[in-house]
């Protein structure tokens, strides 16, 4: 899989068309690289250690490997400092911090130290909202509101999770279909198993 099909795959699963940034990371061969001891070049040890539990949330391992396993949390640590501009690196930090305090004003404790239900329970706030405050307005359209030029700090991560995930080759080869390229070849294959004959 190419990069530029990777990311028309992940625009299909996301369901809305990608930021700037995500797209630039992308075609410049960023992606998730798991590692147990990963050293975080951009976020704090602290902030690293809250991404990766928030993206596990949103992308929890299944019968399918989650996003902690593919390593997305590498995938964002290197979009941000490689790819995203200075401006939209301190609205990032900013809506973590943000996401953090809101975890302590309800909870009494920062994100990563809340029971996993407490952190659930804010994840699925912040979302909502984020579809709630957006969605209701003129249009009533969701994809206008994922399109806005200032997305909420939850669909930010949504979509660099979600990105890291099916760029890696667990997410491309587990849960997409993969056709590796170059494939085999089939010199004579019945028309009633193509479907279609090829374009040429």
């Amino acid at each position: 899989m190419n990069r530029r099909e990777a990311i028309q795959k992940a625009t299909l699963a996301l369901g809305f068309a990608l930021s700037a940034p995500a797209i630039t990371g992308i075609l410049n061969g960023c992606k998730s690289a798991p590692d147990l001891n990963y050293q975080p070049v951009f976020l704090s040890k602290e902030q690293a250690v809250l991404i990766n539990e928030l993206s596990e949330i949103l992308l929890p391992k299944t019968d399918t490997p989650g996003a902690k396993e593919v390593g997305v949390l590498s995938f964002i640590d290197v979009m941000l400092k490689e790819v995203y501009p200075k401006e939209e690196q301190e609205k990032f930090l900013k809506g973590l911090a943000e996401f953090d305090a809101d975890a302590q004003k309800n909870y009494g404790d920062p994100f990563i130290e809340c029971t996993p239900e407490q952190q659930k329970e804010l994840v699925k706030k912040h979302h909502n909202a984020a579809f709630a405050e957006n969605v209701g307005g003129a249009s009533g359209n969701w994809w206008d509101a994922a399109n806005k030029s200032e997305r909420p700090f939850i669909l930010k991560v949504k979509e660099l999770t979600l990105l890291g995930f099916f760029t890696s080759e667990s997410g491309a080869t587990q849960v997409l279909q993969y056709n590796q390229v170059p494939g085999p070849f089939q010199g004579c294959v019945p028309l009633a198993e193509v479907g279609k004959a090829w374009a040429t």
